[in-house]
């Protein structure tokens, strides 16, 4: 964690962090209500520690206390100014808060505090790399004020940080567990099952390093695996990788555009015809796209979805064309339900600043898919984060312990 002692005065707008790159696709309002957010967080926080400061030590059960006894006298530690607390409380992780809490009544109501874990999680949500639909914090932890947010009913923010922490922590099993033992064993008795995906996405086609370029020659990260087995009518063969020297996957890459139109594209500002989609303009002003007839053949064979999002957080960004889009693609008519689908969230190289992956999550309104889904930082140049993604879509098809 950053350090709080970095915040303790609110009034010097200098001391708050920059908010995260991207929170609204350069939105300054956006990036102005985090900020504010982000101070009341603190301010409320410190006071209410403060307030707990006069809470009598002992039992809070309700019993009636002789008026004699006089309450223990603070621990060394409980006696420390409010800002050094603060500042030794930074150092900790969750995990080490939870402990803390063990040791005494005090700490245990300060570790569960709410807008302790409410002022954790605005600070370190910007720092996570990936997310699935179960992790992801509800929008409201960043755009609503703190009172707002208890209107009924107290919000457990230590939950939704334990729920990510479970997140990193977990082994990548599917979710579909009875379809996942079934797919294993049917996979065990085929030579050489290579399950598809289709890869699409702005980020396959808009960033300075090409992402699949970098896949194909790197072999060192994810070898090549050999000529595919099987081509689709008007879509190819797409190209077979092998994980881990392990189970061989193939991949189809569905570009909107040709090699040389993405060139003009960049140069000019062209916009040429999709070749993925149909584009349909509605009477009130919206557009629809449906996927064209080889895609939407290619979406009945696949077995999962790659959507390459680009993050870069220097450049306009048409969501609202990208989740309709994205929509259209995984629709579940087009192919059973149920199949993952993987965003990676990309940029070219390490030097530009990214959109974190828990802001494109709500962007591309993800928990709207009627299918497992998993986001994931990446990086073009190096293919960070790639690696984890396709460990996740293997393990979701059933196809991590085929081979």
């Amino acid at each position: 964690f950053s350090r709080f002692s970095s915040c303790y005065k609110e009034a010097e707008p200098s001391r708050a962090p920059p908010p995260p790159h991207g929170m609204a696709a350069g939105n300054s309002g956006d990036c102005q209500r985090w900020q504010s957010a982000f101070r009341s967080s603190l301010r409320l926080l410190r006071d209410s520690l403060r307030q707990r400061e006069g809470i009598p030590r002992g039992d809070d059960r309700g019993q009636a206390e002789d008026e004699t006894e006089q309450p223990p006298p603070p621990s060394a530690l409980e006696a420390l100014p409010i800002d050094v607390k603060l500042y030794i409380l930074s150092f900790l992780t969750p995990k080490d808060l939870c402990r803390m809490g063990c040791t005494s009544r005090y700490w245990q109501l300060t570790v569960q505090d709410p807008l302790l874990w409410r002022y954790l999680l605005i600070q370190d949500v910007p720092s996570w790399q990936s997310l699935d639909w179960k992790s992801l914090p509800d929008a409201n932890i960043f755009n609503s004020p703190f009172p707002a947010q208890h209107d009924g009913a107290q919000a457990d923010y230590m939950t939704v940080y334990k729920k990510y922490s479970s997140w990193l922590k977990r082994p990548l099993k599917s979710s579909q567990s009875t379809y996942k033992a079934m797919t294993s064993l049917l996979h065990s008795l085929v030579t050489e099952t290579e399950p598809r995906f289709a890869m699409f996405g702005p980020g396959l086609e808009d960033l300075d390093e090409s992402l699949v370029h970098k896949m194909m020659m790197s072999p060192a990260v994810l070898p090549l695996g050999g000529r595919p087995q099987r081509q689709i009518h008007g879509i190819g063969s797409g190209v077979t990788f092998r994980y881990k020297n392990r189970q061989k996957f193939n991949i189809l890459m569905l570009y909107s555009k040709t090699s040389k139109e993405r060139r003009a594209a960049r140069e000019e500002s062209a916009n040429p015809i999709n070749k993925i989609f149909h584009e349909i303009n509605n009477i009130d002003g919206t557009k629809q796209y449906n996927p064209i007839e080889h895609v939407q053949n290619l979406c009945r064979l696949v077995d999962g979805f790659i959507y390459v999002a680009d993050a870069e957080a220097h450049k306009r960004h048409n969501r609202t064309t990208e989740v309709t889009q994205m929509v259209a693609m995984v629709n579940p008519a087009l192919h059973p339900p149920g199949r993952p689908v993987l965003i990676l969230s990309c940029i070219s190289s390490t030097g530009v600043e990214r959109i974190p992956c828990v802001y494109m999550a709500h962007q591309l309104q993800l928990n709207s898919l009627g299918q497992p889904w998993m986001i994931q930082d990446t990086e073009a140049a190096t293919l960070d984060g790639l690696l984890y993604g396709i460990e996740w879509l293997l393990g979701e098809t059933g196809y991590d312990s085929a081979q």
